[in-house]
């Protein structure tokens, strides 16, 4: 029975999660979750698998929570502890019996907690993906020093760890990192200037949290995913190439030396790689649908538009500055679609937002977490200062 922790467990991919775990409920057992502000959602979860820890932001839910399950009957409702903040998020990421920590908070409050889970040589299913852009001179060190092992989630990450197994490192040419094009490929800049809220929360194939589906939207995300390739394959950003695959159905590709190329290909269900890392090496079965090569007829490709879509080309130059930089990248977009979502500032505001934001920063080489931390602070309060 391998047990796990689960740090965003309302989230998408914690749901998803979740879903893997009813799927193998006798392989896989829970015994952590952290979420957000999501009490009523949190409690259902508790009452289904019964963690030893539960942990929320806010104190004041904490204590709702608390307070809602020592009024219950159920006596094993009434053991579980009940923490809030940081040090709860922690203690669900050190949890004593948990083997694996599933990291699926969003944004770069997943550094710290994934750090101490590894420091309690916990094995990684990293989702996370701002602990590697913003600390990934720490968090890779970290591992190889503690002897765990870290697993992507991301299906891109997934996809290229799948399609390494068994080749040597030293014979990759390109890593090939797949992008859907979000919902709006193939629009100019100017159609984009009236994009609503609505709009760019329909992607086209994935299910996916608002935050991460607005930066689908304008490709910041798959600018993210670059960064986190360099850190997790250990390749130079010059190696790292996007192609665009509307359909979503290669998931990422590895070009070796000799000009073979290994996919990965699979349906957009994000529970596959979700499984593969809990599970790594073993694949068991999932249920979902499977490809139908004969309907889907054809696949096609197309470059990246990084014209019209500059929050790619952004993210090359924050990896290739290196430092401080992709923190500055990171946080200035966390900053701007926490605005869009709000509507106090437009689409287009996004990506111009941080490309003002790097334009003004002075690059900390080698920062440490406090540091960054520091730099994410500074940089909200820039973008906020600019609406």
């Amino acid at each position: 029975m391998k047990k796990i922790a689960i740090l965003g467990s309302t989230g998408s991919i914690g749901t998803q999660t979740l879903e893997v775990v009813r799927q193998h409920a006798d392989r896989l057992e829970v015994t952590a979750l952290a979420a957000g502000s999501r009490i009523d959602d949190l409690e259902q979860q508790i009452k289904e698998f019964y963690p030893n820890v539960v942990a929320l932001w806010e104190e004041s839910k904490a204590k709702e929570l608390q307070n809602r399950l020592s009024s219950s009957t159920d006596e094993r409702l009434k053991r579980v502890q009940v923490l809030y903040g940081m040090e709860g998020l922690i203690a669900c990421a050190t949890e004593e019996e948990a083997d694996i920590v599933v990291g699926a908070v969003v944004g770069m409050i997943g550094i710290r907690p994934t750090m101490e889970a590894i420091k309690a040589k916990k094995d990684i299913a990293l989702a996370n993906k701002e602990t590697l852009v913003t600390a990934g001179h720490i968090i890779m060190p970290l591992v190889d020093k503690m002897g765990v092992h870290l697993y992507p989630v991301d299906s891109e990450h997934s996809a290229i760890f799948q399609s390494l197994n068994g080749e040597k490192h030293d014979q990759i040419s390109r890593i090939l990192l797949t992008a859907s094009g979000g919902p709006f490929r193939g629009r100019k800049r100017e159609e984009l200037k009236d994009i609503q809220v609505e709009d760019a929360l329909k992607h086209p194939n994935w299910e996916m949290g608002r935050k991460i589906t607005i930066d689908s939207s304008t490709m910041v995300n798959k600018g993210l995913e670059v960064i986190e390739a360099k850190w997790l394959f250990d390749v130079s950003f010059d190696q790292i190439e996007v192609v665009v695959q509307p359909q979503s159905v290669i998931h990422s590709m590895v070009e070796y030396k000799d000009g073979a190329i290994i996919a990965q290909l699979g349906t957009p269900d994000m529970k596959i790689p979700i499984q593969y890392a809990l599970f790594y090496p073993d694949r068991l079965h999932l249920k979902g649908e499977r490809l139908d090569f004969a309907k889907l007829g054809s696949l096609t490709f197309e470059a990246p538009d990084m014209v019209n879509f500059p929050g790619l080309k952004l993210a090359y130059e924050a990896g290739r500055v290196g430092g401080s930089m992709p923190t500055v990248f990171n946080a200035a977009n966390e900053k701007a679609v926490a605005m869009f979502l709000n509507r106090e500032i437009g689409y287009l505001d996004i990506v111009d937002f941080i490309e003002r934001a790097m334009q003004k920063h002075q690059t900390i080489d080698n920062p440490t977490l406090d540091e960054i931390l520091q730099v994410e602070a500074d940089v909200y309060d820039l973008i906020a200062s600019m609406k």
